[in-house]
């Protein structure tokens, strides 16, 4: 019953005839009921239907097809089922062909030739026992990725945070140690998060310092190096892999690029060869516009966007800029309309929304410096 009276009141704010009606109320139904639905910050008693016919009401009548349109056709949203088997195949597709490879590398054999003796096998399993897996974020959902690797990777070599407290570093020692020798040390180390859209938030250096999950992770081994020399686990020069389960193809070259900055700045620093991975890239084409910093000009990249990323300019509210200004200036910005990093993205994650994505979808303002902005789907920001 619910559900039929929102669907009528998304009819009523779109003013559709029967026949469109009937057409609508199948496609909505079927994307409510397999993806949107499931968003995990939607209100009690609330899902996706009421929040998008309160949503398509906050824009003018005339507005709304265009707003219901980029719904239809051009929002991307990566549901919990999607991102588990993105996080399911991070083992096989990721880490298996890079460990492969540096085994036949030390054996002197071809890739494929790896699992055929004992004495290769063996090699295989004790770098993969070398390798420690640390979640950045809630989001790198180390709980999904320990239950779909059970019996492959040790629970003593998988920690939820970067955090890491010298017990924790202790205990890691003790264990890779007691299985495979006194000296043995952890040769990769990766960095796991869900997703990255600029791939500025990860490493950058304003007024020529370090900030990001990066730095923060250098200071925090640095630190614990020094305090617990021998029993310390991360081997000197250990390789470091950076991995994200969806990645834009933006943030998949601009983290390329910073992670050779880094390279240059951070010194001393403990880690040595970097290695930059996603499960899941998003193609360039999904970003729907680019702006001019110095200009503020915006270049709509399709022309069929061209309608939504008008409401985009005018459809916002700059006090959202001034809520997460400090953030905003970092990335060279003096406005919000299109996300952070002005990367004007259709997408939405099961459990947030990025504030990469184009405001219109996540907003939520009074409307004290510009028009109210009302989110599809809200979300929790740690900026502000």
């Amino acid at each position: 019953m619910i559900n039929n009276l929102a669907l009528n009141l998304v009819a009523s704010v779109m003013d559709w005839d029967h026949e469109t009606a009937t057409r609508e109320y199948a496609f909505l139904q079927l994307m409510a009921g397999m993806k949107y639905d499931g968003y995990s910050d939607f209100r009690a008693g609330v899902r996706f239907l009421e929040n998008l016919v309160s949503w398509l009401r906050h824009f003018d009548p005339g507005d709304r097809g265009v707003a219901y349109d980029f719904v239809k056709t051009r929002l991307v949203y990566i549901s919990t089922l999607e991102m588990q088997r993105v996080i399911e195949t991070f083992l096989p597709e990721i880490v298996t062909p890079y460990l492969r490879r540096a085994v036949a590398w030390e054996l002197g054999v071809r890739p494929f030739e790896v699992w055929r003796t004992p004495e290769a096998a063996e090699a295989f399993k004790t770098m993969l026992r070398r390798c420690l897996f640390v979640g950045l974020s809630d989001g790198s959902r180390i709980d999904i990725l320990r239950r779909a690797n059970a019996g492959r990777i040790s629970q003593e070599q998988v920690v939820p945070m970067m955090n890491i407290d010298d017990t924790k570093w202790e205990s890691l020692a003790k264990d890779l140690r007691e299985q495979l020798g006194a000296d043995a040390t952890f040769d990769d180390v990766y960095l796991i998060d869900d997703f990255t859209a600029s791939g500025t938030t990860f490493i950058r250096f304003p007024e020529g310092k370090a900030k990001g999950k990066l730095a923060n992770f250098e200071t925090i081994v640095a630190a614990a190096k020094k305090r617990l020399r021998k029993k310390f686990p991360l081997a000197e020069d250990y390789r470091l892999h950076i991995h994200h389960y969806v990645s834009t193809a933006q943030a998949s070259e601009a983290l390329r690029e910073r992670v050779e900055e880094a390279k240059e700045k951070l010194k001393p620093r403990t880690f040595g060869e970097v290695f930059v991975t996603e499960s899941m890239r998003l193609p360039a084409s999904l970003r729907m516009a680019m702006v001019d910093p110095v200009k503020d000009d915006v270049f709509v990249l399709d022309p069929s966007d061209a309608a939504f990323v008008d409401l985009c300019a005018r459809y916002y509210d700059h006090e959202l800029f001034k809520r997460l200004e400090k953030h905003c200036r970092e990335a060279g910005q003096s406005n919000m309309r299109y996300g952070y990093a002005n990367c004007a993205l259709p997408v939405v994650l099961e459990h947030n929304t990025p504030n990469n994505s184009v405001p219109l979808l996540w907003a939520e303002t009074s409307g004290t410096d510009g028009k109210p902005m009302q989110a599809l789907f809200m979300r929790r920001d740690r900026h502000g």
